[in-house]
Order: C-alpha cells, then sequence, then structure tokens
C-alpha cells in the first residue's frame, strides 16, 4: 500500500526531542523557565514587544477578547473563511459575530468590503469593538487599508495569524503588529512550527499583555505591585479577574523554542514548493491563492480553485482514494449548524466566501514532502482533472 501524504505534519528533530527531555529530567514539567524563553524568543524573532503563550491559539483569541473588553452587546467581525475559533472567540464572551466577505484573489478579508459594511453599521450603530483579520494561508491580509479603518471607524484589530509565523508584511514580520493591536499564532503540529498543541498573542500594548497574562491563569496575580489588598504573608496572592487555566507548560515551550530554531529553512522549503507548484499547475486552469509580490507567505497551506464544485468533489474523492491528503479549507463559518440556528446570515451576504468554498482545494504543503511525493500529488491531480 502507497505511503499517506498529508496535507500538513510536523517535523521534529533529535535536538527537539532532547530539549523535551531535558525539561522532563528538570524540577520544572508545568510553569517554569522556558515558557517565558520561548515568549521572549517569539518577540525577538517577530519584533513585538511582549509575547503571552496559552495551551492554545484559541485560549489566545478568547483571553485578548476579554482583555479588550468585549462582552454583551458588543459586535466582533472575522472573515468567514477560516476555522471557527476566529469568530467562537467573540460567543465565548456574550458578544455577536458578523462577518465581513472575502477578496476573491487573496481569499482574506476584503478591505473594500470591509468599508462597506462599516458605513452601513455607523448608521445602524452596530460598529464592531473588534475585527479579528486572518490570515489565509499565511499570507497576509492588507492590513494598512484596514488599519485606517480602524482608526477611523475606532475599533480594535486583532490579526489571527495561525498560519503566518515567518510571514511578513511590508518587510515585517507578521506579529510585530505595526497594523494591529495584536497577532495570534497556532503551534498546532500542522503549522509551520508545534509545540504540540498551543498558542501565542504578541502585542506592544504593556495593558493588554498584562491582562491576558491574568486571564490565562485564573485571573491570579502574585506580583506584590499589583494587589489589591494588603499581602497576608510571603504565600499571598489575588484573584482579581475570572480567568482559565489556559497556561503553556515548560515541555511544550521547550519544544517550541526549539523548533523556532529551524523556522526559516522550514520557510524556505515551502516557499519552494509552492514555485514549484505555481510553474506545474500555471497551465491548466487551475485557480491559486494571488497576493502581492511585496508579501512573504508562510504557506501553510496551498489553495487552488477548480472550476466547478463537481469537479472539486470528484478530484477530493479520487486523490484521497489514492492516499494523498487534500482537504478543504475551509467551510464558511457561517454555514455551521451552530451558526445557522442563529438565523442571522445568509449566503447571499458572502458571495465570494461561497463560491470559493464550492471550488476550493488545499495540496499537501509541508516539509517532509520530496520529489517522489510530489509527482505523486502532481500526476493524480493532472489525471483528475481530465
Amino acid at each position: 500500500m502507497k505511503e499517506f501524504i498529508p496535507y500538513g505534519c510536523q517535523d521534529i528533530s533529535e535536538k527537539d526531542i532532547e530539549a523535551v527531555i531535558k525539561v522532563l529530567k528538570s524540577d520544572f514539567i508545568t510553569q517554569g523557565p522556558y515558557v517565558e524563553r520561548f515568549e521572549q524568543d517569539i518577540s525577538n524573532y517577530v519584533g513585538s514587544k511582549h509575547s503571552v503563550s496559552f495551551n492554545s491559539a484559541t485560549s489566545a483569541l478568547h483571553s485578548l477578547c476579554l482583555a479588550m473588553n468585549l462582552g454583551a452587546g458588543d459586535f466582533l467581525w472575522t472573515s468567514p473563511i477560516s476555522f471557527v475559533a476566529s469568530s467562537n472567540c467573540a460567543l465565548y464572551c456574550g458578544a455577536e459575530v458578523d462577518f465581513v466577505d472575502i477578496d476573491p484573489l487573496s481569499f482574506n478579508l476584503c478591505p473594500d468590503k470591509l468599508e462597506v459594511k462599516l458605513q452601513l453599521a455607523e448608521k445602524s450603530n452596530c460598529l464592531p469593538k473588534i475585527l479579528v483579520v486572518v490570515h489565509m494561508g499565511g499570507a497576509s491580509a492588507e492590513m494598512l487599508k484596514i488599519s485606517r479603518l480602524a482608526k477611523k471607524y475606532n475599533f480594535k484589530v486583532i490579526e489571527d495569524a495561525s498560519h503566518a509565523l515567518g510571514g511578513e508584511y511590508e518587510s515585517k514580520k507578521i506579529g510585530a503588529c505595526q497594523y494591529s493591536d495584536a497577532c495570534v499564532f497556532s503551534f498546532h503540529p500542522v503549522k509551520m512550527i508545534t509545540s504540540g498543541e498551543g498558542g501565542l498573542c504578541t502585542t506592544n500594548d504593556t495593558e493588554l499583555f498584562e491582562a491576558m497574562q491574568l486571564f490565562r491563569s485564573h485571573g491570579i496575580t502574585k506580583d506584590l505591585s499589583k494587589f489589591i489588598k494588603e499581602p497576608g504573608g510571603a504565600w499571598y496572592y489575588e484573584q482579581q479577574k475570572l480567568g482559565f487555566n489556559y497556561r503553556m507548560t515548560d515541555i511544550h515551550a521547550a519544544l517550541g523554542s526549539s523548533q523556532l530554531q529551524r523556522l526559516d529553512q522550514f520557510l524556505k522549503i515551502r516557499n519552494e514548493w509552492a514555485l514549484r507548484y505555481k510553474e506545474e499547475l500555471g497551465d491548466l486552469g487551475i485557480g491559486m491563492q494571488s497576493f502581492s509580490d511585496e508579501l512573504y507567505s508562510s504557506y501553510h497551506l496551498f489553495l487552488i480553485q477548480l472550476k466547478s464544485q463537481e469537479q472539486r468533489d470528484s478530484i477530493f474523492a479520487a486523490m484521497r482514494a489514492e492516499r494523498i491528503g487534500v482537504n478543504v479549507h475551509y467551510i464558511p463559518i457561517f454555514l455551521q449548524p451552530y451558526y445557522q440556528r442563529m438565523g442571522k446570515y445568509s449566503e447571499q451576504d458572502f458571495p465570494n466566501a461561497m463560491n470559493y468554498y464550492k471550488h476550493c482545494l488545499s495540496l499537501p504543503m509541508h516539509t517532509k514532502l520530496d520529489d517522489e511525493k510530489f509527482s505523486r500529488v502532481l500526476d493524480s491531480l493532472k489525471i483528475n482533472l481530465s
């Protein structure tokens, strides 16, 4: 039987394993020095003032929304083409969710659609408090345009960069927060680097940073300078907010820091495979994600558009039968049964997202691809196109 080719997978080295074993042999396996080290490593890499690690990117999004005081009566807007965590973070806070249609070429949230929606929302007094901008597949959205709209209409901007660690926008690393209030990364095994499970938020806002530190750890602080009451002794701590157990462990952080040392190598490999895909598929009438040459994508995903939904479904089934793990990223969030039960969303309001979904396919994209696997993917795709 042929080897299964996944759409994405982790790349673990002996050094990664040694880093985890070192922690397991140390005095700290939960919260210890490696967590702070990993946070500092990420901040140094992307150029942010602060980093806060979490047990998942979902936890990071939730804590960040809480730190921004999102709550009942507020609106959070995001892209409909994303994993459900990008919008669920608002529902966890009791806020309402709406979506902004995507650009048909970049597959990212469209600034022009956003501007029109903001103009209408201003008239009805339902402007968003937060906009979550998803960098689909690893390519940055048009953050400068979005930032200008954020200043005009007074909303916070979160970059959901779960796909985009190592990517660049205007020659700066995604995560530097040049045009946003904060940026969230994921370290799930299929992402650019992994910590097993884990997430992290970067920001240059010290108040957001300190609030997120509280929310990830039960709302508790042991910092004497921040106590509200007089400490009762050296054991004293204070719960100041209703927080959660969203902390990353030293085991996960050690793996993340070790992986980070190879991130640029991983990105180089992904971009090389992306270039080969483009060269091979360019004359086949296949649509591909398109963005400015000035961007540097991390290529978490290699996204294509086929001619019809029927063709996409047929090719998906055929390639899966040949043990090639193509996938579909994503079902529009508003089509999920949970969101449909809200009765607020219409397919007609998001034509670009619906068109994208009916034609999209993700091809295998990871560092363990080789010439043989790549040829299998291409040969299967070409045969099944006919």
